[in-house]
């Protein structure tokens, strides 16, 4: 199949500057834009993630006690990688280890901003905030004797899921019965479909902190500088949770610009606009006076609009972050043909 260019569009994304290029940006903008989310902390160390997050902790109170979410942290690097009893590790290539680490960092960063922001949380509930996102996906992790397929067959059943292994921690870790349903509050946010006006949030903070949590794993897995490839990973996740909608991995890189309007509208509605507490995080951790969560997801979503618009061309041919389409080859061969 041929590939070509138009003389308008240079599609050209080797690194996260470049994403600047001929997107009707001032020069002064570029400028401000040089930093990246990549530059802050590298996001690919679990062990990184976790020494920034309790910067931001000590941030929040210098005496803070740390214990109940380094445990927790330590109890979720060992699930994912199959050192947890009773589970095998995880086989999901779009909700990953990476993914999870990402979301926990920004529902840190969340609170933070909320906090200087005027709002006020108790250590304990801070504590349950980032335990809920760190176990939020657990529901994909199979048990030991599950030999069948991957985790992506829990699709569907992911969050009701997750919020069972969050009980069952809660009790091994002394979480109290009120804190197991505050949490579990907080995870069920994370689901798309459920009308969160409807969940029993006790009390009022709970709900504030689930929020947090829905807008936390969203913005983790849109501002992933390898969003874009790790889609193709999602539609095979898709296709093995028998969710409906997606015809091919070219259909899910289409569909996801659709998908933007509708989680922008989420954040804004369901969400109430809680990803506002990002930027004055970064301005008084970084001096950075920018959302940088936003900037990387708007920056992917016109990088999305530009391949798709790219004549006579396969859109995967221009993601190639990290070889994460050849990953994709390697393991589901080329048997997604379609018309283009």
């Amino acid at each position: 199949m041929g590939r070509r260019l138009d003389n308008d569009i240079k599609v050209k994304r080797a690194s996260d500057s470049d994403l600047f290029i001929h997107r009707g940006l001032t020069a002064e903008d570029r400028i401000v834009n040089q930093t990246n989310l990549y530059d802050l902390v590298q996001m690919d160390s679990p062990e990184a993630v976790l020494d920034e997050v309790l910067i931001v902790l000590r941030l929040i109170s210098p005496d803070y006690d740390v214990t109940p979410v380094t445990d927790a942290f330590m109890t979720t690097v060992n699930l994912y990688e199959g050192r947890y009893p009773g589970y095998q590790a995880c086989n999901t290539e779009y909700h990953d280890l990476n993914h999870i680490t990402d979301t926990f960092l920004v529902m840190a960063r969340l609170i933070h901003g909320a906090v200087i922001d005027g709002g006020s949380f108790s250590d304990r509930e801070i504590a349950i905030g980032l335990i809920a996102a760190l176990l939020h996906d657990a529901g994909y992790i199979q048990e030991q004797h599950d030999s069948e397929g991957t985790g992506s067959k829990y699709t569907i059943i992911h969050v009701e899921r997750s919020m069972a292994f969050f009980g069952a921690y809660g009790k091994q870790y002394g979480l109290s019965n009120e804190e197991i349903a505050a949490g579990q509050n907080m995870i069920h946010c994370t689901d798309l479909n459920v009308d969160i006006s409807t969940i029993p949030f006790q009390p009022t903070v709970v709900e504030v902190l689930g929020k947090m949590l829905g807008t936390a794993d969203l913005l983790a897995q849109m501002s992933d500088r390898k969003y874009l490839e790790k889609l193709l990973f999602l539609y095979y996740e898709f296709k093995e949770g028998m969710v409906s909608g997606y015809e091919s991995e070219v259909d899910i890189l289409r569909k996801t610009v659709g998908f933007y309007d509708f989680i922008a509208q989420r954040l804004e509605t369901a969400l109430d606009g809680v990803d506002r507490f990002i930027l004055p995080h970064l301005v008084a951790r970084w001096d950075i006076h920018v959302d940088l969560y936003h900037q990387a997801i708007q920056n992917q979503k016109n990088y999305l609009h530009q391949i798709l618009a790219i004549p006579d061309s396969d859109p995967r041919d221009y993601l190639r972050r990290d070889k994460v389409v050849d990953k994709v080859r390697k393991e589901y061969g080329k048997a997604d043909k379609v018309s283009l």
